[in-house]
């Protein structure tokens, strides 16, 4: 164990809508994670806030008629409450608005003025005349320059991922009124990041967490590195030093804010933020989700790099949320809401903590769905878990009036014991369910022995061996509640007061597990979980179904056309001729496709589906009149039809020669 004291962190919310379950993917393991090791011994912080800029919150506030630092104050309290209600509990929960972030994010600008990395630029960028302001990030949108696709401003969102400076878009258009912006120069602030190439390769080799988040920096340094434009034409946000007119980009304060929590937590506990941001490798860990791996894994150690503070020692990065099998969408209503469709349902913060954190390793992609949710519970908590515990308890103290004064049998005492360590080293690896599997073999096992010794029967013939047997159980449970309160701190709580005990269990470590139970009496036992009903999962499908079914209908009527416009779509059947994959893309395919008497290129995003082998001599449906796109570098001229999430091709139910067209 390190003397030095472990920061951890989850990324900011951000202050422009509600709480959902894609949210969590993030909290609850690192608040599991926290928890486990503060029962190991470590003095752990665990430190986060709320994002409150960026064009987002500007343009959401103007919606809704308030400044853009109401609308973060009620979020900020939305989330910092549901947080609270999911047992995620923070050293201290901050705004990036408050002083101390502005005040952090000058000094660490300035400093890096002053070391060199930060230049000055004139550059083009978008401006809408009809609004009469220049267009920063979420108020424009177009096509992405790398490859084709259409773009946010600030990010190629549904083509090939990558960050956009400002003025890079191609065919910008306003997103408030939907006029075609125009170009027009002004200067901007640059960060240095090519300069950090060989660093970050040096910096990454060594840093620790999940091997996605490392994996996908490196691929991107060892590539390329562009400057980054560090400055916005926006009024909110953190000024940049010695300019009204521009405030400093988001993903430079946002960060920051990380250090800024901590100062703020320091000043209030009489303790230095210096030990845990300054000096050689301090131990900083942060959780984040996998779409921000870019910012936490390059810009961030290189910004902190450059202004002469200690860099992360370990990224944290999940999977995505996928909701019934699709994927996660609020405007399609695939979006389970964490406080209207969750707690304020009455349901326990402990059993979505279970499900989130024992689903699938935390790198993968997690599916949320009401009636796997409901088997999880039923069969492993409730069935296993909680009736153990139950069981075990209720006989002690009918048979014995509690636990019965003999000492725990060695083997027990082995078996919690390899458990113990098989936990340790899963949780210090991430692997978060393996070690949870871990936890509930340990149930299992209990359940197999209450089973196989069958005390109710032995009690009528050798009382002693009863109550070994008895005894053995009841330390198990206790072990058992040692090893959840992690994962489910409200039930183990619970478990661990049936006991017989009044403290907290959170107070007591983990290796306490292989400790013998006291003799001495016990209070009356309750189930501790509760059976999730078959009406009760279905009325939540439905309204699930509902929201998705709302969704369509309003997607529809927004994006109704006349049969006019329809028509002039030029769609006819195709055959691929050859497929090959696109170098550097995990999604795209380069397809020759024959429409009749002639041969088209067109590049699909297709490859996380379909072979290159399975696409050659595939039937097809094309749009083959669309304006000729470049995907990659590549040029497409036409657009292959498929349909849902795993991009099922529509194809000619009989033959058809290509080229004949769709009607």
């Amino acid at each position: 164990m390190s003397e030095r004291p472990v920061l951890v962190t989850c990324g900011l919310p951000y202050t422009n809508g509600p709480c959902h379950l894609g949210h969590l993917r993030t909290y609850v393991p690192a608040d599991f994670y926290v928890r486990y090791l503060r029962r190991t011994g470590e003095e752990v912080v665990f430190i986060c806030g709320s994002d409150n800029h960026g064009t987002p919150i500007v343009v959401s506030a103007e919606d809704a008629g308030i400044s853009p630092r109401a609308l973060s104050e009620q979020y900020h309290a939305h989330f910092d409450q549901t947080f609270r209600r999911m047992n995620v509990v923070f050293d201290h929960f901050g705004m990036t608005d408050d002083p101390t972030n502005h005040r952090r994010t000058r000094s660490i600008v300035e400093r890096l003025i002053a070391n060199g990395h930060v230049y000055s630029k004139v550059i083009q960028q978008s401006y809408c005349k009809k609004c009469q302001r220049f267009l920063p990030d979420r108020y424009v949108e177009g096509i992405c320059p790398h490859c084709g696709a259409p773009a946010r401003g600030d990010e190629c969102d549904q083509g090939c991922g990558k960050h956009l400076e400002p003025g890079e878009i191609k065919e910008p258009i306003c997103t408030v009124c939907g006029t075609r912006a125009e170009s027009r120069d002004q200067e901007h602030y640059f960060f240095r990041l090519s300069r950090f190439k060989e660093y970050l390769l040096e910096h990454l080799e060594t840093l620790s967490g999940t091997l996605n988040a490392r994996n996908y920096a490196l691929g991107w340094v060892r590539d390329d590195l562009h400057d980054w434009c560090i400055t916005r034409t926006l009024e909110w946000g953190v000024k940049f030093p010695d300019r009204d007119d521009l405030v400093v980009y988001v993903w430079v304060d946002a960060p920051i804010g990380y250090i800024s929590f901590t100062e703020e937590w320091a000043e209030k506990n009489g303790r230095s933020w210096k030990e845990y941001w300054c000096g050689d490798k301090p131990r900083v860990t942060h959780f984040i989700g996998g779409d921000i791996i870019y910012h936490h894994c390059i810009f961030w150690p290189a910004l902190l790099e450059g202004a002469g503070y200690g860099v992360p020692s370990a990224v944290v990065a999940s999977g995505m949320l996928k909701v019934d099998d699709h994927k996660f969408s609020k405007s399609r209503g695939y979006v389970v809401w964490t406080n209207d469709d969750y707690l304020d349902k009455g349901l326990p913060a402990d059993y979505l903590r279970y499900y989130l954190l024992a689903y699938t390793n935390h790198t993968k992609e997690l599916n949320f769905s009401w009636k796997m949710f409901q088997e999880r519970i039923n069969n492993e908590l409730v069935n296993t878990l909680g009736n153990f515990a139950y069981r075990t308890l209720f006989f002690a103290r009918k048979e014995f009036g509690g636990v019965p004064d003999i000492a725990v049998s060695p083997d027990i005492l082995e078996e919690i014991g390899t458990t113990l360590s098989q936990v340790d080293s899963r949780i210090r690896d991430y692997e978060f369910k393996t070690a949870i599997d871990a936890m509930m073999t340990l149930a299992a096992y209990g359940n197999n022995y209450i089973q196989t010794n069958a005390p109710w029967k032995l009690i009528k013939t050798d009382r002693n061996a009863a109550a070994q047997a008895v005894k053995d159980c009841i330390v198990l449970v206790r072990a058992l509640s040692l090893l959840f309160e992690p994962v489910i701190p409200g039930k183990a709580q619970e478990i661990w007061e049936m006991l017989g005990n009044t403290d907290q269990i959170a107070n007591h470590r983990i290796n306490d597990a292989i400790e013998d139970v006291a003799a001495g009496p016990l209070p009356v036992p309750s189930p501790v979980f509760s059976k999730l009903e078959d009406d009760f999962i279905g009325e939540m499908d439905r309204l699930l179904a509902h929201r998705v079914a709302e969704a369509e209908k309003k997607m529809i009527k927004n994006e109704m056309i006349p049969f006019e416009e329809f028509c002039k779509l030029d769609i006819r059947t195709g055959n691929v001729v050859s497929a090959e994959q696109v170098p550097k893309s995990n999604k795209l395919l380069k397809l020759k496709v024959d429409i009749g008497g002639e041969i088209r290129q067109i590049v699909a995003g297709m490859a996380q589906f379909y072979t290159p082998e399975e696409m050659t001599g595939k039937s097809v449906v094309v749009v083959v009149n669309l304006q000729p796109a470049r995907i990659f570098g590549i040029e497409s001229n036409g657009m292959i039809l498929a349909a849902g999430d795993t991009a099922s091709l529509l194809t000619p139910e009989k033959p058809v020669q290509p080229g004949t067209k769709i009607r």
